[in-house]
């Protein structure tokens, strides 16, 4: 059975990356609890194409 909570998987992606017109994306994969943070989550993580910390979004 699968388990039923609050904390859900989300997928993060590079802002600045689709702006530099580099090949690829950068995303991470993390979880957040969905009845703390209901809005989309914003972290700075490390963007190994760009070789620095970037703002990351939340997408979907």
């Amino acid at each position: 059975m699968a388990k039923k909570g609050n904390r859900v998987q989300v997928i993060l992606e590079c802002t600045e990356h689709k702006d530099s017109g580099q090949p690829g994306t950068s995303r991470y994969v993390t979880t957040k609890n969905r009845k703390n943070t209901p809005d989309r989550i914003e972290l700075k993580k490390y963007n190994p194409i760009l070789r620095r910390y970037t703002v990351h979004k939340e997408i979907k």
